[in-house]
C-alpha cells in the first residue's frame, strides 16, 4: 500500500509534495472545450453517422440536396448539447470559485495568518472557529476543551444530522494554543481514498512535545472537508489531504450511467434500420447503375458522357446513401433527453409524494431512467428504516433468566423490575450499566437542565434512553470519563479502550476502569450469534437462547449484553498488542478483529434486550398492490431470521400459513447448505401451494457458501421464487444478490435508507433512497429518494408506467416520421430514373426533422391512457410495460408498415391529382410534404389518450404554422418556392388531394383500432371505455380465471430454455404465451393477465447466465 508523509508545520517540504487545495470539479477548460465536448459528442455511433452524411453532401456530384439540410439539424443538435455542459460546468466553475475563495486562518511561521482556502497546502496547520466550514481533511490536534474532544456536523458528507464527536491524538494531550503554532512532527497515512469510514495512520512527534513516540490515529482524529465545527470555541488540525484529494473530493466524480431496457431496444431497432438501409442503398445503387447503363443514354436529355472516372459506380449507390439517410431520425437523441427531463420534473413536482412529516420532497437525481420505473421486476429492500420508521422504542427484556415486559408489554413500566433496580440488584444493575456505557452515544445538557443524547445508531438511543428511565442515567462524557447517575449517585468510569462494532464482528466492547474501586470489566453488547457462543463454560444459556426466539417471534430487534473482569496484567498484555494492531496501516481492521478476539471470550452473559421498530404507515398496502402489478420481493436484512420473517408476515410480504409456505436454507458447512439448497429447490420445483405464497429463507453464513460453492442452483432457486429474505447480511452480500438478479435479465430495484445500503442501491438497474433517520447517504446514492416507502407505488405505477408509455410512442414515432419520408424518396426515384434524385428541397427537409414534426410529439410528455386512479386501483396492467409490450420488434413492425403505407398514400395521390405538364416539380414536392403533415397530425391525434390544451396547440397550432411558414417563404423570390404556397392555397383541387390523403391515409388505421379496440379488447382498451362512459370503473379483479395449469407443464421445461419478454402485438395478454412475462399463479383475482402456462413455468423457463 502506497504512503504519505505528511511533515508537519514544514512549508518547504508540502509544497513540493503534494498539489495545493483548489478545488476543481470542472469538466472542460476554455482552451479544451470544444475539442473535447465535439470529441465526446462523435464517441457515439449515431453522431458518427451523421457527421460522414454531411461530409458525403459536401460532395456537390452526389449530392441530391444542399448540405444545409444535414449540416443545419447536426450543428442545431451538437449547439444543444455543448450550450447544456458548457452552462453545467460554468455553474460548476461558480461553486469551486466561491468554495475556493473563502477565507481560512492557518499557521506560518509561528503566527496565524488569514488566506484563502486555495491556498492550503498539506502540512499547514489549520486554525477553525465555532460553525467554521472543514477546508480540507486534517488531522485534529487542538481545541478548546481542555479534554481534548470537539463536535461537527457532517451532514455534508453523510446526510447525518446528529453531531459527532471527535478527540485529538493521546500526544497532543496537554498542548496549549502557543505550543501548537510551533509543533513539529511527522503523520504517516494511506494515499488518498473516498472511504469516509476509515483513516488508518501514525502520527510522531518531534522533540520536545513527546519522546519520538508512535502515536495511532484513526477517522475519530480527523476533520473532514465540508463538515462543521459545532458547540466548540475554536479547534486546529494539521492538512493531510487536499484539493480534489480529500475524501470528499475523492468520492466526487461523474457515475457510470444506466443504460435502461427501452434504450438498448431503441439501439438494437436502430441497428436493425441500418442494416435495412444498407440494402436498399445496394439494390438501388445496382438498379440504378443498369439504368444509366441500358436507358439513360438514350436519352438526348440526360447527357451523360460516354465514358466517366473510375468512381463514377459509386455516384448513385451514394445519392441514395445521402437520400435514406434519415431513416434514422438525427432528433432522436435529444428528443429523448428533452422528454426524460421533463419525467424527472413530473416526479420533483408531485405534491403526492411530498412527507409531510420530515417535509421530504421526491427528488429524481438521474433524469435518464424514468421509463425503467415501469418495467422493474424485483424490488429488493432493506428492513429497518425502510419498512420500519427506524424509531426504537425498548420493550422487553430478560435478565438472568427473568422475563420483563411479558405481562404489561413494557419492561419500563414492570413493577418487578422496577423493584429489581429499586433493590440494587446486581445483575440488573450490571445490565443497565452496559446499556448506558457501551456505545458511541454524547450526552448534550439542554438549557432547561435536560440531556439530550446524540447517537449515530437507533438501537443505542433506544438502550440509553431506556436505562436512564429505569434511573441509570448517562450524564456527562469528558474524554475518557464517563458519569452516570444511578439513583443520585454518580458514577464515573474510565474508558481505556474501544472494540468498535463493524458488519463483520456484529458486536461491540469497551473496556472500563471503575473509577470507585479501580477495577477493569469489558462490557460487550451484540447479536446473540456473535455474543453467546463467547459464554463462558460455565453458564447456562439456554433460558437466553429461548428469550431470543420468543422475542424474534414477536418482531422484536434483540441485542445480548455481556461483561467479565479483567485481570490487570490480562489487560496490559492485552492492550500491548491492541495497539500494535492499532498501529498497522496494512489490514488494520481485520487485525483488530483478531486482537478483539482474545479477549471478548468467556463473558458472563446478563440478559437479552428486545426493542420494537414499528413498520412505516402504509408499508403492507404498497407491498400489496405491487405485488399484484408482478412485482417480486426481496427482503435484505442484517436482523436475525425470526424477526425478519415476523416483519416480512406483517409487510404482506408472505402468506401465514397454511396458505403460505417458508423454505429455509441453513448450514454452516459446505454439505449441511448443499442438501439444503437440494430439498428446497426440489420442493420449489414440485410444490402445489400458489407460487406466490411460497418463499425461501436464507442467513448470511450460507448465504455465502450457496454463492460460492453452489451458485448455478442457487440461481436456479432465484429464478424459480417470486419472495426471499435474506437474513444477516452484509452490505457486499446484498449488492451480489443484486448482481446475480441482474445477471438473469431482470430488472432490478433496490430500496434502503442507510449507509450499508449504499453498494446496493449503486448497483441495481434502478436505486430508491429513502431520507431516513440514518442520515441522506442512500439518499444522495440513489437515483431517486423519496421520504416514506409507500410512496414507491406511486414512483413505478404512475410515474415509472406513464415515462414508459410516452417513451414507447416518442421513439417509434421519430422512426416513423423519418421513414415515411425516406419512402417517398425511394418511390420517386422510381419515376425520376433510379438517379437518386430528391423530390423535396433542403430547406423543407431541415424544417420536416427539427420543426414540423417534432412539436406535436413532444406534447405527448402530458398524454395519460388512464386516470392516475385507476392506474392505482389496477396495478395489473404494469404487465404491459414489463412484458415490453408497448416497445418491441412486433409494434415497431407495425410502425414500419404504417410509415410504408403512408408513404404509398401520399405519393401515389401527389402523383395522380398533380403529375402533369404544367405542374412545377416544387409544387409535386410541397403537396407531399403538406399531405405528411396532415397525416402526422392525424396520427398524434389518434394516438392521444388524454388531451389538454397545450397538445391541442401543438397539434393543430404545429399545422397552422406550417402553413404560415411556408406562405412567408413562398414571398421570397430567392426561396426556390416563391408564390407556390400561395398558389396552392387557392387551388380546391390542393384541398381535396388532402383531404384523398388523410382519408385514405387514416380510414384502414381508424378501422384496425376500432375492430382491435371493440373485439379484441386488451385490458386497458376496457378501462379506457369504463373511464369514458362515466360509469364506476370496472375492476380486473372481477373477471374470470382461466384454467389452472398441470404440473406438467413444469417438468417440460428447461431452466437453459430462453426467456422472451416481447409481445406479438397488443390484445389480451392471455393471447400470446411469449407475450407473458410471467403470471401469478392460477385460480387467483388477477388471471384476467394469466397466460395457459403457469407463473412457475414460464419463471422456471427464464434464462440466466453463469457466472
Amino acid at each position: 500500500m502506497k504512503k504519505r508523509y505528511v511533515y508537519i508545520n514544514d512549508n518547504d517540504l508540502s509544497e513540493d509534495l503534494y498539489c495545493d487545495n483548489r478545488i476543481s470539479n470542472r469538466k472542460y477548460t476554455f482552451l479544451n472545450f470544444l475539442p473535447k465536448n465535439l470529441s465526446e459528442q462523435f464517441s457515439r455511433f449515431m453522431n458518427q453517422y451523421f457527421l460522414l452524411i454531411a461530409c458525403l453532401q459536401l460532395w456537390s456530384l452526389i449530392t441530391p440536396v444542399n448540405p444545409a439540410s444535414t449540416w443545419g439539424p447536426l450543428l442545431f443538435i451538437f449547439a444543444v448539447s455543448a450550450t447544456k455542459e458548457a452552462w453545467d460546468d460554468y455553474n460548476r466553475y461558480l461553486s469551486d470559485k466561491f468554495a475556493n475563495e473563502k477565507q481560512v486562518w492557518v499557521v506560518k511561521q509561528g503566527v496565524k495568518t488569514h488566506i484563502q482556502a486555495q491556498e492550503v497546502h498539506v502540512g499547514n496547520i489549520v486554525w477553525l472557529r465555532e460553525n467554521d466550514e472543514v477546508p480540507c481533511d486534517l488531522v485534529l490536534i487542538g481545541t478548546s476543551d481542555p479534554q481534548g474532544t470537539c463536535y461537527i456536523e457532517t451532514a455534508a458528507l453523510d446526510g447525518e444530522t446528529d453531531l459527532k464527536m471527535r478527540v485529538i491524538p493521546s500526544a497532543c494531550m496537554g498542548l496549549v494554543p502557543e505550543l501548537l503554532h510551533k509543533i513539529k512532527g511527522v503523520i504517516e497515512c494511506p494515499s488518498p481514498d473516498k472511504d469516509i469510514r476509515r483513516f488508518d495512520a501514525n502520527m510522531r512527534l518531534f522533540p520536545p512535545f513527546i519522546d519520538n513516540d508512535l502515536c495511532p490515529l484513526t477517522i475519530n482524529n480527523t476533520l473532514l472537508q465540508s463538515c462543521y465545527l459545532r458547540n466548540t470555541e475554536w479547534a486546529c488540525g494539521v492538512a493531510v489531504y487536499t484539493g480534489n484529494e480529500t475524501k470528499l473530493g475523492m468520492s466526487r466524480g461523474i457515475p457510470e450511467p444506466k443504460l435502461t431496457a427501452m434504450d438498448a431496444m431503441i439501439d438494437k431497432l436502430t441497428g436493425a434500420i441500418f442494416l435495412f438501409q444498407i440494402v436498399v442503398v445496394i439494390v438501388l445503387g445496382i438498379s440504378g447503375n443498369v439504368w444509366k447503363d441500358s436507358e439513360a443514354r438514350k436519352q438526348w436529355y440526360v447527357l451523360y458522357p460516354n465514358e466517366g472516372p473510375w468512381y463514377e459506380l459509386l455516384v448513385i449507390p451514394l445519392r441514395f446513401e445521402l437520400l435514406c439517410s434519415i431513416m434514422i431520425p438525427i432528433s432522436i437523441k435529444v428528443s429523448l433527453d428533452l422528454v426524460k427531463s421533463m419525467y424527472a420534473k413530473f416526479i420533483d413536482w408531485d405534491k403526492e409524494m411530498y412527507d409531510q412529516q420530515t417535509d421530504t420532497p421526491a427528488l429524481a437525481a438521474n433524469t435518464a431512467i424514468s421509463e425503467d420505473l415501469g418495467q422493474v421486476e424485483y424490488i429488493l429492500t432493506d428492513k429497518t428504516g425502510t419498512l420500519t420508521e427506524n424509531r426504537m422504542i425498548f420493550k422487553k427484556c430478560c435478565i438472568n433468566g427473568i422475563f420483563y415486559g411479558n405481562e404489561s408489554g413494557d419492561a419500563l413500566t414492570d413493577v418487578e423490575l422496577l423493584n429489581a433496580v429499586d433493590s440494587h440488584n446486581p445483575d440488573v444493575i450490571r445490565f443497565l450499566t452496559v446499556m448506558a456505557i457501551c456505545n458511541t452515544v454524547i450526552p448534550m445538557k439542554r438549557k432547561s437542565g435536560t440531556i439530550l443524547y446524540k447517537a449515530q445508531s437507533q438501537d443505542e438511543d433506544a438502550l440509553v434512553n431506556a436505562a436512564a428511565q429505569l434511573h441509570m442515567v448517562f450524564l456527562n462524557k469528558n474524554a475518557n470519563v464517563l458519569e452516570v447517575n444511578f439513583n443520585g449517585v454518580i458514577l464515573k468510569y474510565e474508558v481505556l479502550d474501544t472494540l468498535e462494532f463493524t458488519s463483520d464482528r456484529k458486536r461491540m466492547s469497551v473496556v472500563v476502569k471503575d473509577c470507585q474501586n479501580e477495577k477493569i470489566f469489558l462490557l460487550s453488547k451484540g447479536a446473540d450469534e456473535t455474543i453467546l457462543p463467547c459464554a463462558s463454560s460455565g453458564q447456562q444459556i439456554r433460558t437466553l437462547t429461548e428469550a431470543v426466539e420468543q422475542y424474534a417471534q414477536l418482531g422484536l430487534r434483540t441485542l445480548c449484553m455481556a461483561w467479565r473482569e479483567l485481570r490487570e496484567d490480562e489487560y496490559h498484555e492485552w492492550s500491548l498488542m491492541f495497539k500494535e494492531a492499532n498501529s498497522t496501516l496494512v489490514d488494520r481492521e481485520w487485525k483488530l478483529a483478531e486482537v478483539c478476539q482474545r479477549l471478548e471470550h468467556d463473558l458472563v452473559i446478563l440478559g437479552v434486550s428486545a426493542i420494537e421498530d414499528r413498520l412505516q404507515d402504509g408499508v403492507p398496502e404498497t407491498i400489496e398492490t405491487l405485488r399484484n402489478a408482478g412485482i417480486n420481493f426481496w427482503m435484505l436484512t442484517g436482523d436475525k431470521q425470526n424477526t425478519a420473517i415476523q416483519i416480512a408476515l406483517l409487510c404482506n410480504f408472505i402468506s401465514p400459513e397454511p396458505k403460505g409456505q417458508l423454505l429455509l436454507i441453513n448450514g454452516k458447512t459446505e454439505d449441511e447448505v448443499s442438501r439444503s439448497l437440494e430439498r428446497v429447490l426440489l420442493t420449489m420445483r414440485i410444490t402445489s401451494s400458489e407460487p406466490k405464497d411460497v418463499a425461501f429463507v436464507v442467513d448470511g453464513w450460507a448465504l455465502e457458501i450457496a454463492l460460492k460453492h453452489y451458485r448455478r442452483a442457487f440461481t436456479e432457486l432465484a429464478i424459480l421464487s417470486r419472495t426471499a429474505i435474506c437474513c444477516r447480511v452484509t452490505p457486499s452480500q446484498k449488492a451480489q444478490l443484486v448482481e446475480l438478479l441482474k445477471s438473469c435479465d431482470y430488472r432490478t430495484l433496490a430500496i434502503g435508507d442507510g449507509g450499508n445500503d449504499v453498494r446496493m442501491i449503486q448497483t441495481a438497474d434502478i436505486g430508491v433512497g429513502i431520507s431516513g433517520r440514518e442520515g441522506m447517504q442512500a439518499a444522495r446514492a440513489a437515483d431517486y429518494s423519496i421520504g416514506k416507502f409507500r410512496f414507491l407505488k406511486r414512483l413505478i405505477l404512475v410515474h415509472g408506467r406513464y415515462s414508459y408509455n410516452r417513451t414507447a410512442f416518442l421513439s417509434q414515432y421519430s422512426f416513423y416520421k423519418s421513414l415515411l419520408i425516406c419512402f417517398i424518396q425511394i418511390l420517386f426515384s422510381f419515376i425520376s430514373g433510379i438517379s437518386g434524385t430528391s423530390l423535396f428541397n433542403s430547406v423543407s427537409l431541415m424544417a420536416y426533422n427539427v420543426f414540423y414534426t417534432s412539436i406535436p410529439v413532444l406534447a405527448s410528455v402530458l398524454d395519460k391512457d388512464l386516470s392516475e386512479k385507476t392506474v392505482m386501483q389496477n396495478p395489473q396492467i404494469l404487465f404491459y410495460c414489463q412484458a415490453g409490450r408497448l416497445l418491441n420488434p412486433s409494434t415497431f413492425a407495425g410502425w414500419f408498415g404504417r410509415s410504408l403505407f403512408h408513404a404509398v398514400v401520399v405519393f401515389l395521390i401527389s402523383i395522380h391529382v398533380y403529375a402533369y405538364e404544367k405542374s412545377e416539380m416544387e409544387e409535386l414536392a410541397m403537396v407531399a410534404l403538406s399531405g405528411c403533415i396532415w397525416l402526422q397530425a392525424f396520427v398524434v391525434t389518434m394516438e392521444t389518450n388524454s388531451f389538454t390544451v397545450l397538445q391541442h396547440l401543438a397539434i393543430w397550432g404545429n399545422l397552422a404554422g406550417f402553413y404560415i411558414l411556408n406562405l412567408i417563404v413562398s414571398t421570397l423570390p430567392s426561396s426556390g418556392m416563391y408564390t407556390i404556397m400561395f398558389r396552392l392555397c387557392r387551388q380546391p383541387s390542393y384541398w381535396i388531394t388532402m383531404f384523398l390523403i388523410v382519408a385514405v391515409g387514416m380510414g384502414p388505421v381508424l378501422a384496425l383500432k376500432y375492430f382491435r379496440y371493440t373485439y379484441r379488447s386488451s385490458a386497458i382498451n376496457i378501462l379506457q371505455q369504463a373511464e369514458r362512459s362515466g360509469g364506476p370503473i370496472l375492476s380486473l379483479e372481477t373477471m374470470e380465471p382461466q384454467s389452472r395449469p398441470t404440473d406438467k407443464d413444469v417438468a417440460s421445461l428447461s431452466i437453459t430454455q430462453p426467456r422472451n419478454r416481447n409481445s406479438v402485438y397488443e390484445p389480451l395478454l392471455s393471447e400470446s404465451p411469449t407475450a407473458t412475462r410471467r403470471s401469478l399463479g392460477s385460480a387467483t383475482q388477477f388471471d384476467f393477465f394469466q397466460s395457459t402456462q403457469s407463473r412457475l413455468s414460464t419463471s422456471y423457463s427464464r434464462n440466466y447466465k453463469n457466472n
